[in-house]
């Protein structure tokens, strides 16, 4: 169906950020594709070094599975942030990627993690790295005929923290940042201050040096330049990514420094 309609076409998993956008008028189609009953979608496999989650894993398994905890941190982390938990009870992993919101939590610690997505057509599929798939707000490198099949989320000992502000708990962040720290390298990326999810290069080449954590800080969002819009000004975006950022690399550090 997604071959043959192409852009008149749309999957619906969880539904909970398609709905609300059909309900408001901001999308419309003239297919949806409920893939709910696709059971290879709904599995999550433990492999070498990573954990494979199926792209209709549902948000509240990675909240409470003691695996996706101890293997994959930042993902059990990531989740109680995300809405609330009749949100999450429905809401998917690979919904939310796919819909690719620039404030929302989980593609930032894709592109923290280093994760790899698995997409499929009529032509076959192919692996697209997380650095490669978001390209804009609700905008991925996916083609209109593909469908996002899994994800596949590196596993690694270390220190991972994620950071958020918010309005209200269950509302998308102003600004967020995660941290990765692991076998000496470091991994920062921030959410909510721009059309996508961002890693800051500067900031992880200071971070895996040693830097003060302010300072990798004021590295991270020094070449932000956020949106202004009815919830915060730019300044007030940059200046909140400058403090989570901080946290959240203080809060790595205290976790691996507890660990080693």
């Amino acid at each position: 169906m997604l071959a043959e309609h192409g852009d008149d076409v749309k999957v619906l998993a969880g539904g909970q950020s398609l709905v609300p956008m059909l309900a408001l008028r901001l999308a419309r189609f003239d297919h949806l594709v409920d893939v709910n009953r696709v059971t290879e979608l709904s599995q999550v496999a433990r492999a070498v070094d990573a954990i494979v989650v199926g792209a209709t894993v549902r948000q509240r398994l990675m909240e409470r599975d003691p695996d996706v905890r101890a293997s994959v941190p930042l993902l059990a982390r990531a989740t109680p942030l995300i809405g609330h938990f009749q949100i999450r009870n429905r809401g998917t992993v690979g919904g939310s990627l796919a819909h690719a919101d620039p404030a929302s939590e989980y593609p930032a610690v894709a592109l923290a993690l280093g994760a790899t997505f698995e997409v499929a057509s009529t032509r076959g599929r192919r692996r697209v790295d997380a650095r490669d798939f978001f390209v804009g707000t609700w905008t991925t490198s996916m083609e209109p005929d593909e469908l996002l099949v899994s994800m596949t989320f590196p596993t690694a000992a270390g220190g991972f923290a994620i950071e958020e502000v918010a309005r209200r708990h269950g509302d998308f962040a102003l600004a967020g940042a995660v941290c990765a720290l692991h076998d000496g390298r470091a991994a920062v990326a921030l959410f909510g201050v721009g059309s996508m999810a961002v890693r800051a290069p500067d900031a992880e080449v200071a971070a895996a040096a040693g830097a003060p954590a302010r300072e990798i800080a004021e590295l991270a969002v020094r070449d932000l330049d956020p949106p202004n819009d009815v919830h915060a000004s730019s300044a007030t975006r940059r200046r909140i990514a400058c403090h989570v950022v901080e946290r959240a690399v203080t809060r790595a550090r205290e976790e691996l420094g507890a660990a080693g």
